[in-house]
């Protein structure tokens, strides 16, 4: 089954600040969602999950009954276990 991947403003602006590379890589770590990736639930946030992608972390929720993630929050380690 094929999911939809929706992208929230935050993690826009993030991906577009990377490199043509990086934005690459990220986004292919993305669309491997919910299949694939080194991916863990956050403690004390139900229902959101982060995606590893090297230094930076990818915050996202899935909804597998209407085949939705929904990718919330982006940025470097530090940045993102501040906010979360």
């Amino acid at each position: 089954m094929k999911y939809t991947i929706l992208y929230d403003k935050a993690a826009v602006k993030f991906i577009k600040k990377q490199s043509p590379a990086q934005q690459r890589r990220i986004l292919e770590a993305v669309h491997a969602l919910p299949d694939e990736g080194d991916r863990k639930q956050l403690k004390g946030h139900r229902g959101l999950y982060r995606l590893r992608v090297g230094d930076y972390r990818i915050i996202y929720s899935v909804d597998n009954g209407k085949l939705i993630v929904r990718v919330v929050d982006a940025g470097n380690r530090g940045q993102i276990y501040n906010r979360y």
